[in-house]
């Protein structure tokens, strides 16, 4: 068994909406049926056993190595914690040759669970050892390293319940949530509303204090001190107890609590100087730690936390009961979990010793053995939710607290005897306002409910009602897809929309490029979602970046799909038909929203059958009003666009909007039918979006489509009398669509300009010239820079063998380069004639006509 060309699909993708890890696995005898390898499945299942739950036993026949490798690798991480239900082993047009596509939460994990799986089936072939439980241990440890904590993904969970879209911009805890310009952003606890000063304000316990007090909200006495000594002075100063502890710190570390003597006072200094240079000691306030929970100006939850501690049995040291507390499969070494485990450190048993206890000590049964007086769930403490019981004043003081520093979120510590009472009441205080608060006790306290705490963060973040996501409009097909990226463009833009837009020109943002070269994949999509500035998105969605990733966002408002022809790269990624092609296409029609649309060609029967897998609306356009599809489409009073003489017509029920060709410039009075679908698909989708006829049509009058609006689409130039065309097709079906355009246009001599993509089938490059040879008197053949593949003439001898028939054509010239083949061309042109040339490299091949049109002047 070979496992190659291994690719994470990282959005929706031809299989399922599911992120997956997809490879090529080539199977060779007995590995294309596993019934044909001795014991072969009997090994698989004693070395992993909960495989017998996937493996069809009775139909061995039909089970290869791949569905092995398949079945292996998602049972590895289901094992492991995985939250993974799906996968596919597909057979392709080559014998034993397979695609399979098995489903994962986390990248690194889905890897080196494919990894692990493929290890896992070699041993079984080979009858050697596995270790399961340490590959089960190796994947979840890398699971909980590398997957949101339960803060962050409380937050992310609740955006998702929205329909909010989000992504991980590191691998830590900074994600983004919306997209463009509604687009915010959290980091844990922290949002793109949390405010730099008031995060620095309560690193600074002094001036939280200051601040605090002046507000009118009570907290204990203390000062800043510089050494020992002067911690002691402190100490005597404010009266014992006091609390020793770092003044900018955090998690409860390097704090001391509930100190009464000189030696515990400078011992504690010691400890908290380790963590930070600046210390504080303030006067301990007697009651239970508390954490109040503000987000905007809300109190959301409250826990009342307790150190941790062990209860003695009379039986076990103490030591041997922080490992029993610690084997809670709720207790982990960090944050990944709702608990944390007891640190059993130097601290631990200082705090032992101060109640006569070493960790050898084995206390009687039911006393409680305090391991540490702070109360922070990082160092193993416990909480209990009493969100229902705090008083109003106490809640109000929270909530004043939070606002006083400046923090959108904030975990206010509080020390006091109860929450029944306001603090003046009881002599309790806020010792400590935190920023970027952990959310753990709250969600998942030791005791009692967890609160809806990261909905909380998303509602204050995002008003109920928005989903932070900005228009998308998705378009696939094999001919218009730019132009019709470009029209819509347009439309978003009268409408007063800033727009990104992807194609195979590059990335634009507000018109200006922003990357060049082939941009329609999903790469060049999510970029654009990045971009702060952009309202609305149109995105060129090519076949390659579908197969290779997958598409760059979750759901589109409108997915547009132009036509679907023989000649778009057929024969690659074991795509070799039209209706395979069409399978890979509908996947931004699968991925329309439920309250989207899809705007098909009801003229191509493959596109039009795409409306069976869209959950949205159906928009059918087509010029011909009698199409069998649209005409269906139509009486059952649902949107279609088509032509009725002179205008294109806009239909739903009894309501019609007329738009008139002569005021779409594009079209040139509707003699270009290419540039006629075009516009109605366009059309279609401004309809789809909601936006005003008036809005539409004046955004269809000002597009020309000329060099530096649409480069090598149907760019039309006066030569000395002659009219020249630049355009890019590059496939049968473009090359059909401007012979019927140009036939509509009078000349007197017909000539074209002509090179072929050397990635394209045989057959496809021969009958482009086959088409060209019914329609133009003279062919100038030329090479293009880049052969892709192809040996050196073998391109332009394949365009030869299509024009080997031709009825029209009397004179075929082949010429080495691009820009010779066109002043070849412009030297024998005559007033009146026509010359469509078909570049290859767009804007250098325009920038060359360009120059030699204003050298004549």
């Amino acid at each position: 068994m070979d496992v190659s060309r291994i690719r994470a699909l990282r959005g929706p993708n031809l299989w399922s909406r599911h992120t997956a890890i997809q490879a090529i696995v080539t199977c060779e005898g007995g590995e294309v049926a596993i019934s044909d390898l001795p014991n072969f499945e009997a090994r698989l299942r004693e070395r992993f056993p909960e495989l017998g739950d996937l493996i069809p036993s009775d139909h061995l026949d039909t089970v290869s190595m791949a569905h092995a490798l398949e079945f292996a690798a998602l049972g590895l991480q289901a094992q492991a914690g995985c939250p993974v239900t799906f996968s596919r082993t597909a057979q392709t047009v080559d014998q034993g040759v397979y695609q399979v596509v098995v489903e994962y939460t986390e990248e690194d994990v889905g890897r080196l669970a494919f990894e692990r799986a493929e290890q896992l089936c070699q041993a079984a072939l080979n009858d050697t050892a596995f270790d399961l439980e340490g590959t089960l241990k190796e994947l979840r440890d890398l699971d909980e390293d590398i997957r949101l904590g339960p803060s962050t993904g409380a937050i992310v969970s609740a955006a998702v319940a929205r329909g909010i879209p989000y992504r991980r911009l590191t691998q830590g805890s900074l994600v983004q949530f919306g997209w463009g310009s509604k687009q915010k952003r959290i980091q844990a606890a922290e949002t793109s509303l949390t405010s730099a000063i008031g995060e620095s304000i309560a690193q600074d316990k002094e001036l939280t204090k200051k601040l605090l007090h002046a507000a009118g909200v009570a907290v204990p006495y203390g000062r800043p001190v510089e050494d020992e000594d002067d911690a002691w002075v402190a100490a005597q100063e404010v009266g014992l107890p006091v609390v020793v502890k770092p003044q900018d710190g955090n998690q409860g570390k390097g704090i001391s609590v509930n100190l009464t003597t000189e030696e515990q006072v400078r011992r504690a200094y010691r400890v908290a100087i380790e963590f930070r240079d600046d210390i504080m000691v303030e006067k301990f306030l007697p009651g239970h730690d508390w954490r109040l929970l503000v987000i905007g100006d809300k109190l959301i939850a409250a826990a009342r936390r307790d150190p941790p501690l062990v209860i003695g049995d009379g039986t076990h040291t103490i030591r041997q009961l922080v490992d029993i507390v610690n084997s809670d499969p709720r207790r982990s070494d960090g944050h990944a979990t709702s608990l944390t485990k007891i640190r059993f450190d130097e601290i631990a048993l200082a705090r032992l010793a101060e109640q006569g206890y070493d960790a050898d000590a084995v206390p009687p049964r039911g006393v409680r053995v305090v391991l540490r007086n702070n109360a922070n769930l990082s160092t193993g403490g416990t909480a209990t939710d009493v969100t229902d019981d705090v008083h109003p004043e106490l809640a109000a003081a929270a909530v004043a607290a939070a606002q006083t520093v400046g923090l959108d979120i904030a975990g206010i510590d509080v020390v006091c005897d109860t929450m029944h009472k306001p603090l003046e009441e009881q002599g309790g205080g806020i010792v400590e306002v935190n920023a970027a608060p952990g959310l753990r006790m709250h969600l998942a306290p030791s005791f009692g409910k967890g609160r809806a705490v990261g909905e909380a963060i998303v509602g204050m973040m995002f008003p109920d009602g928005d989903n932070a996501r900005i228009p998308v409009v998705a378009i696939a097909g094999t001919n218009g897809k730019t132009t019709t990226s470009r029209l819509i463009g347009r439309i978003f833009e009268a409408n007063g929309l800033r727009v990104g837009m992807t194609s195979t020109d590059g990335v634009y943002i507000e018109g200006r490029r922003t990357d060049d070269g082939d941009c329609s994949g999903p790469r060049s999509a999510r970029n654009v979602l990045m971009h702060p500035d952009v309202d609305a998105a149109v995105f060129e969605t090519a076949r390659g970046g579908v197969l290779r990733e997958g598409l760059g966002f979750d759901m589109c408002d409108v997915a547009v799909i132009t036509n679907i022809g023989i000649g778009d790269h057929l024969g690659l990624n074991y795509i070799t038909t039209v209706d395979e092609l069409a399978v890979v296409k509908r996947v931004i029609v699968e991925n329309v929203a439920p309250n989207g649309t899809a705007v098909l060609n009801a003229a191509d029967p493959v596109v039009a059958a795409m409306a069976h897998h869209c959950q949205g609306e159906i928009i059918f356009f087509a010029r011909d009003r009698a199409n069998p599809v649209l005409a269906t489409h139509r009486a059952q009073g649902k949107r279609v666009v088509y032509v009725e003489r002179d205008a294109i017509i806009c239909s739903e029920g009894r309501k019609k909007h007329r738009i008139a060709l002569a005021n779409v410039p594009l079209t040139r009075n509707g003699t270009i039918g290419f540039q006629v679908e075009n516009a109605m698909a366009a059309t279609a989708t401004g309809w789809a979006l909601g936006y005003d006829w008036e809005i539409i049509e004046r955004a269809l009058a000002s597009f020309v489509s000329d060099a530096a609006t649409a480069p090598g689409r149907f760019n039309v130039f006066d030569y000395k009398g002659a009219t020249l065309i630049a355009d890019y097709g590059h496939n049968p079906d473009a090359i059909q669509a401007l012979v019927g355009a140009i036939n509509n246009m009078p000349a007197v001599r017909r000539s074209v300009v002509i090179s072929g993509a050397g990635d394209r089938r045989d057959d496809d490059i021969r009958q482009q010239t086959e088409i060209l040879g019914e329609a133009f008197d003279d062919v100038i053949l030329y090479q293009d820079a880049c052969q892709r593949g192809r040996e050196d003439g073998e391109v332009i001898a394949l365009l030869r063998e299509g024009l080997a028939n031709a009825s029209r054509t009397k004179q075929i010239d082949a010429i080495t380069g691009e820009f010779i083949a066109i002043d070849t061309a412009l030297a024998r042109l005559q007033p009146g004639d026509l010359c469509l040339i078909l570049i290859d490299q767009v804007e250098e091949a325009l920038a060359h006509i360009a120059g030699r049109i204003a050298e004549a002047g």
